[in-house]
């Protein structure tokens, strides 16, 4: 599920590169607004009559959790808008050293040594792919893709400490919180069809779908293991744009990338030959 979300998180920088003319708050409104609505439906069809309950019982977690996804939306946006797709995926790909470090220090949890040894890799990877500089790039894009990268682990953590609670009616906070930030900070909402079609792609299947696996998923991870599976997007938002908008990689990169997806493939596989899963309860 994690593998799965994060290439389906992997598809936002070819669909943003496809817009015609919708700015970043147009962007956030209508891919907060189509993520809110997704994840209803979604959560209704899951709890049926229950749904607001469920919202209820996930408590300030889920409070901190959907805020935080927020503005981890906006950060992300503004990130792509201001460099290229590959330094903002990157970047965030240190999400797995900085949730496995944060979870040791608050939840004390142990990666085991196989999980270290793929974080150690794929940060190597990561080095590669950055050793040419952040070519195209800003101070606005690299601290919007920090940003995101400490905000995810803190969202990974927060699931973790709560796993034996579905945190999925969560998440439509964060549609919430990103679409009002848009709605406040923008004066026009007016975008052309062709537009409205990528946003509610954005929506429905990059951000919704992308966090709906990884929610599910991450209740028989490990926090760290979770961040280092779902680095799936780190190799595969690159690729899609350097296929498709031509905004082409270098062979450091491309090399880089190739180190990160064998860290992910090995850890995913020794994952899945487990005897005895976590358990999310």
């Amino acid at each position: 599920m994690v593998l799965l979300g994060g290439a389906c998180l992997s598809t936002s920088g070819i669909l943003i590169r496809n817009l015609e003319s919708a700015g970043g708050w147009q962007i956030l409104f209508y891919r907060g607004l189509f993520f809110f609505l997704t994840m209803v439906l979604f959560l209704i069809v899951r709890y049926r009559g229950r749904f607001l309950a469920s919202l209820y019982a996930t408590g300030k977690p889920g409070v901190f959790i959907g805020v935080i996804l927020g503005l981890a939306s906006v950060l992300y946006v503004f990130g792509i808008l201001s460099t290229t797709v590959a330094n903002v995926v990157f970047i965030i790909s240190a999400a797995p050293l900085i949730t496995a470090l944060l979870a040791r220090v608050i939840v004390g949890e142990r990666p085991s040594t196989g999980t270290w040894a793929a974080m150690v890799a794929a940060l190597c990877g990561v080095g590669l792919m950055v050793s040419d500089g952040l070519t195209g790039g800003g101070l606005l894009g690299v601290l919007c893709a920090l940003g995101v990268a400490i905000s995810f682990a803190a969202l990974l953590i927060t699931l973790r400490i709560n796993k034996s609670v579905d945190m999925l009616p969560a998440l439509c906070i964060g549609g919430v919180v990103s679409a009002v930030i848009a709605a406040v900070m923008t004066t026009d909402l007016g975008i052309s069809l062709h537009d409205m079609a990528i946003c509610f792609t954005l929506g429905t299947v990059q951000f919704g779908a992308g966090f709906i696996l990884i929610t599910l998923g991450a209740r028989y991870l490990l926090a760290a293991e979770t961040a280092l599976l779902s680095l799936t997007e780190t190799v595969l938002a690159p690729l899609w744009v350097w296929l498709s908008v031509n905004e082409t990689p270098s062979v450091l990169t491309l090399a880089g990338g190739i180190v990160v997806m064998l860290a992910v493939a090995t850890r995913a596989a020794f994952s899945a030959n487990k005897r005895t899963p976590i358990s999310p309860a």
